[in-house]
């Protein structure tokens, strides 16, 4: 069973769209998040001008509901965002529109330190797909002695229980779903849900979904109709299409929703919480979701 923990959110100005403040109890770390219509009273804290690593979240343009983030470093943050404050025909970036910067509140994080988790950030979100990177590639890791290897690879852990709450999921590895179990973080979990399926009558096609760690993920070998094909899904060579008109998922695709899952499988609109089923039982999603409803009811 896995230990709670206490994460310890401050809204700066009184407000949850404004500097938000993040720790964990016995965490050296410090998180901050402003929108850039903050930066200036973000730029005002002691924390940014510290040593740290810095990351900027904003729209894709070509996606609708998707991000694009670039993650960066520097002995004094404030000089970085400062930077790409500005047009980007100065050096700027045009695309964000949050910052968060991940430093120490004692200090002690050198430019080797962010230099490592800048690149390892950079890896962790290449490997889970979630959002577009800026970044044109991944710095290479900096050589560390195993001590200090060990004490970023803690940063980096609490930073995966810390950025979430922020709303930044990016970081957060796909889970690997095998025979009813996740393999996350190189540890064995028990899945959260049975197998959902969605049987396509009119394109004879059949899907295969389950629910991991909150995220409902279509699973590979999965088929879809060939008019609900995504662009993005497609181009990164998460579905290969075929001349039949039938499409079939060659990795596990996380989905926002159920619904959008559904809506990519059978090529129109759907209700993802009542077409999705439990294969053993047949349980509508929504009948599954609600056991724990039904059990207090029961009481």
């Amino acid at each position: 069973m896995n230990n709670g923990r206490t994460v310890r959110l401050f809204l700066v100005d009184g407000t949850p769209c404004g500097l938000v403040t993040a720790e964990i109890m016995n965490w050296t770390g410090h998180v901050i998040a402003a929108p850039r219509s903050s930066l200036g009273d973000l730029l005002k804290r002691p924390e940014v001008k510290r040593t740290g690593v810095y990351i900027l979240i904003g729209e894709d343009p070509d996606q609708l509901g998707e991000t694009i983030t670039y993650f960066g470093e520097g002995d004094d943050v404030s000089t970085r965002l400062q930077l790409y404050a500005g047009s980007e025909d100065k050096g700027g970036k045009d695309f964000w529109n949050r910052a968060l910067v991940l430093t120490s509140k004692d200090a002690n994080l050198t430019k080797a330190h962010v230099r490592y988790l800048e690149s390892r950030f950079i890896a962790l979100a290449t490997t889970a797909r979630r959002t577009k990177l800026a970044n044109g590639s991944a710095p290479p890791l900096p050589v560390l002695p195993e001590a200090d290897v060990s004490d970023m690879e803690s940063f980096i852990a609490q930073a995966h229980n810390v950025l979430p709450i922020l709303g930044v999921n990016f970081l957060r590895s796909r889970v690997a779903i095998n025979e009813g179990t996740a393999q996350l973080s190189g540890k064995t979990l028990p899945a959260i849900s049975p197998t959902f399926q969605m049987h396509v009558r009119k394109h004879n096609i059949t899907a295969t979904a389950c629910e991991v760690d909150g995220d409902f993920t279509v699973l590979a070998g999965s088929k879809s109709g060939y008019k609900a094909l995504r662009t993005r899904l497609v181009a990164d060579g998460s579905i290969k299409t075929s001349g039949s008109g039938i499409a079939i998922f060659t990795r596990d695709v996380v989905f926002s929703s159920v619904s959008a899952a559904g809506a990519v499988v059978t090529g129109r609109s759907c209700n993802g919480r009542t077409a999705w089923m439990v294969q053993d039982t047949g349980e509508t999603y929504v009948q599954w979701q609600n056991r724990g409803v039904d059990e207090v009811s029961d009481e």
